[in-house]
């Protein structure tokens, strides 16, 4: 006789609890760029919206930058390190292979003995990591997840490549997820168009090292214009999908909170979706820079912080890059 396997009994829904961040202490201006790349600082500006960003000194790793996040994310919470079920790290930039960084992180937090694995998504990865906790909460599985988006991009960065030097900065972001009785993470709008894999990338793939001595370490690489174009006509209709998934209109949004990949892609984002002059716009970018799959959390973090955003607040989160991926998301900030 076959048996019948039984469905969890998980929460009916879940929502973001808590969030925490942390940029490292060093700040690099323009200035200090333009010591490696013929530009001016009007340039960068204009083509970014850049004008400083962090970079991560010696003793700010992936892990302790990540636990230092994760520290504030549990006491925005209120919960116990003990009580997370789950830790989700997205990052492109832990560079060793195996074992993930997840673990390690639940060791040192002390969560106990927590599923916990690393995921490579790049600027969407926040997006994955919110959608799967999401997942694991409402099936059961965990009843606390903890989502990191963690980058050191300083350490793949090329200072003498004139399209990318500018952009990248390190830092981590995180976010306690746990249960809802009402609908706190509207539904995901998720996606790949693998087709432009090679659009953004790493210049030097890691087994270059077996063939021989490699000239330059690994770094970022980005078709600038392919990209400008798919994330500013592509992502702006994704956008707009998830809020029609979460059953809402611009108009009845707070905040919006996309990946700080470049200020012009926001700005144009913001308006072709008409966003009106109510909804709060994360331009964090401007003093952090690029930091991939950190970015939203820390964007999130600085506008509740600084009172741009305020708890229970509903805002559109969408992140995109390499693979091309791309992940967009209503939730309601805690």
């Amino acid at each position: 006789m076959s048996g019948k396997i039984k469905g969890g009994k998980g929460a009916p829904y879940a929502r973001v609890l808590g969030v925490g961040g942390y940029r490292p202490t060093r700040v690099v201006p323009n200035e200090e760029i333009l010591r490696h790349i013929d530009s001016s600082d009007e340039w960068i500006r204009s083509r970014s919206g850049i004008v400083t960003r962090h970079w991560a000194g010696e003793d700010e790793t992936v892990t302790e930058m990540s636990l230092a996040a994760a520290g504030k994310a549990l006491a925005d919470a209120g919960i116990e390190a003990e009580r997370i079920g789950a830790v989700v790290v997205s990052t492109v930039s832990h560079f060793r292979q195996t074992p993930g960084v997840a673990a390690e992180i639940a060791h040192r937090l002390g969560a106990g003995r927590p599923a916990a694995f690393d995921i490579s998504a790049a600027c969407a990865g926040f997006g994955y990591g919110l959608t799967l906790a999401k997942g694991m909460i409402v099936e059961g599985s965990a009843e606390y997840v903890l989502v990191l988006g963690v980058e050191r991009l300083s350490d793949m960065t090329d200072l003498q490549d004139r399209t990318t030097a500018f952009l990248f900065g390190d830092g981590a972001g995180a976010a306690v997820v746990g249960p809802s009785e009402e609908p706190g993470i509207g539904p995901t709008v998720w996606g790949s168009e693998g087709d432009k894999f090679d659009t953004i990338g790493q210049t030097v793939p890691w087994d270059a090292y077996r063939q021989g001595p490699v000239e330059k370490f690994p770094a970022l690489r980005q078709e600038g214009q392919t990209v400008f174009r798919w994330a500013v006509f592509e992502m702006a209709k994704v956008a707009q999908q998830a809020l029609d998934a979460a059953g809402i209109t611009a108009a009845e949004l707070d905040v919006f909170i996309p990946h700080q990949a470049n200020m012009r892609i926001i700005d144009s984002l913001a308006k072709t979706l008409k966003l009106p002059d109510h909804v709060a716009v994360a331009r964090d970018i401007e003093t952090t820079g690029n930091t991939s799959a950190a970015s939203i959390p820390l964007a999130m973090e600085r506008m509740l912080a600084t009172g741009q955003a305020k708890s229970g607040d509903t805002a559109l989160v969408i992140g995109f890059g390499a693979g091309l991926v791309y992940a967009a998301t209503v939730v309601t900030l805690p």
